[in-house]
């Protein structure tokens, strides 16, 4: 009976032995980023509120933001972090061969991403829906109304196979205007090419803002489609990817606790254990990332938790005017949740 309870002592160790072994293999990743001093960041080549260059070619957004929070998180620094502008066409291979450490770039989550293109969504930073841009002078109310209606839509997107099963399954005829670029296709639609304008519902406010006179155009009731948008790595690379899922979280785990950029030093004198955990004065959750232990802390001093990037960038206070809707906490609403740190 003691040998036998020995044997299980012993695989028992070395099972715990070999996962701690596991857990705490270097990240490739990572260990890159620390070499070469940055993170290089998949953007969009140009969308408002979520990754858009200035005239001086500074980068603001919600996506950069959350590029920029990664980088507090490794660095201490929100500026380490250098962005790769992509199109929709080239956003994924781009990750695939290395180019980019992360891309943040308003794309979706689907099984086929997940799988085929070996990656790794890390989480929904914006859940969003497709949705019609139209003029209003063209008097239409619904999207049902658009049978007919010329398209304008970006190729190698969701996008272009939604609008293609919308119209089918609801006997609709249309004809598709395609573009390979989000600028090329919205600047089409501003210059007569079609009747209508689809991609995200964000998008089409992000869009709209570029248009000669915005306010003559108006966004259809419909949502036609689910989009869970939210950063993505590369297959192979699993404490990177703990990483990147777990800087989304912190961000939610803040605006939860409401530990803010504003209160962050007077939260660090909290006893509330869950604010304690969360900015590292209580256990080594920054530390089985690969990380030091105040990476929350830094991730909020720099850029904030997850409602003020939200309201920052895209909230109602915004050229874009989008209120929090689905991307509300869960318990105010919405959709967005974080597992616990603990």
């Amino acid at each position: 009976m003691k040998r036998i309870v020995s044997t299980l002592a012993l695989g028992a160790a070395l099972g715990l032995g070999a996962t701690a072994a596991l857990a705490q293999a270097p990240s490739t990743t990572l260990r890159n980023i620390q070499n070469k001093g940055f993170v290089q960041c998949g953007v969009s080549q140009g969308l408002a509120g979520f990754s858009q260059p200035d005239s001086a070619g500074n980068w603001t957004g919600l996506d950069v933001d959350f590029c920029r929070a990664l980088a507090a998180a490794i660095f201490n620094d929100p500026s380490k972090v250098r962005f790769s502008p992509l199109s929709a066409k080239d956003r994924f291979t781009a990750l695939q061969s290395g180019e980019v450490d992360v891309l943040s770039r308003n794309s979706t989550w689907t099984i086929q991403r997940d799988t085929s293109l070996g990656l790794n969504f890390a989480g929904i930073n914006y859940y969003d829906g497709q949705g019609f841009l139209v003029r209003k002078s063209l008097n239409v109310k619904s999207a049902r109304e658009l049978s007919g209606a010329s398209v304008c839509v970006q190729t190698g997107t969701t996008t272009e196979l939604n609008v293609a099963d919308f119209f089918r399954t609801n006997n609709l005829k249309f004809e598709p205007v395609v573009f390979a670029t989000a600028d090329e296709t919205i600047k089409a639609y501003d210059a007569g090419r079609c009747d209508v304008f689809t991609t995200d519902a964000s998008g089409l406010y992000a869009e709209r803002v570029k248009l000669a006179k915005p306010d003559d155009h108006m966004v259809l009731p419909e949502i036609i489609s689910k989009e869970p948008l939210g950063p993505v790595v590369r297959h192979g690379d699993d404490q990177w990817f703990d990483i990147v899922k777990w800087t989304h979280f912190a961000m939610i785990t803040a605006e939860e606790l409401n530990i803010s950029k504003a209160n962050l030093d007077q939260m660090l004198q909290s006893t509330n254990p869950e604010i304690r955990r969360t900015l590292g004065a209580e256990g080594n959750f920054g530390e089985a990332l690969g990380l030091s232990r105040d990476w929350v802390v830094r991730i909020v001093r720099h850029v904030g938790n997850y409602a003020e990037v939200f309201d920052r960038n895209v909230g109602p206070s915004t050229r874009l005017g989008i209120s929090r809707g689905l991307n509300a906490l869960w318990n105010k609403g919405g959709l967005q949740y974080a597992p616990p740190i603990r």
